[in-house]
């Protein structure tokens, strides 16, 4: 899962870069609103979290940008502001969450996992799929009862392709959701975890949708 962090706060966006990476997420941290307000414009993001109080543009405008371009990407507002009209108002505009600092990581983490169920109509943390069983809170995967130790971007890219099941997702899409701007990418990352997963869950589980990417069939088709 990838997270756009906008933070101009130097000790707490540091401290949710880091924390969010370490939890296997692929963060990009930008520092003011323009710049925010650019890479939502430009990048797909799975999760955004906004400050309100930012340089360049407020936090505000870069979530009305966001939701008059019908862009639904899941928004959780992290503010100091703590008046309740602030709060109906980030609501009210389309922020799907909000949240006062100063924030404890463990509960923005846990609050990004309820943000990730409901953008894909999930009640719990767990997917099922066939005998593949993934639990984003652990970060782990069953596979016909067995547990499997998936490295985090193979774990990432499963959560992604089963999540959207019957869903053709570019290239682009995909890896972009994996990795975040600072990390240097080989140009066949993507192929490789594609056929890792497939050595362990069946060379029929991911299929290559030729000119546009790949897909997992939706459960019960063919």
């Amino acid at each position: 899962m990838r997270v756009l962090v906008v933070e101009d706060d130097e000790t707490l966006g540091d401290a949710l870069h880091h924390g969010l990476k370490n939890e296997g997420y692929a963060v990009d941290w930008v520092k003011d609103g323009l710049s925010a307000d650019q890479a939502l414009r430009t990048e797909t993001f799975d999760i955004v979290i906004l400050d309100l109080g930012l340089p360049k543009m407020p936090g505000l405008r870069v979530l009305d940008n966001l939701r008059l371009r019908e862009n639904k990407t899941p928004v959780l507002i992290l503010t100091a502001r703590d008046a309740i009209d602030d709060r109906i108002k980030g609501l009210d505009m389309g922020a799907d969450d909000y949240m006062l600092k100063p924030f404890d990581l463990n509960e923005v983490i846990a609050r990004i996992r309820a943000l990730q169920r409901r953008s894909v109509g999930g009640a719990t943390s767990t997917i099922k799929y066939g005998k593949i069983e993934i639990d984003s809170a652990s970060h782990t995967v069953l596979h016909d009862g067995v547990l499997l130790n998936l490295p985090r971007r193979e774990f990432a890219l499963l959560s992604k392709l089963i999540e959207n099941q019957g869903k053709a997702l570019s290239r682009e899409q995909l890896s972009q959701s994996l990795y975040n701007w600072d990390e240097d990418v080989d140009s066949n990352a993507l192929e490789v975890h594609i056929h890792n997963l497939r050595k362990k869950f069946g060379a029929e589980l991911i299929r290559t949708i030729r000119g546009i990417g790949y897909m997992v069939p939706k459960e019960g088709t063919t």
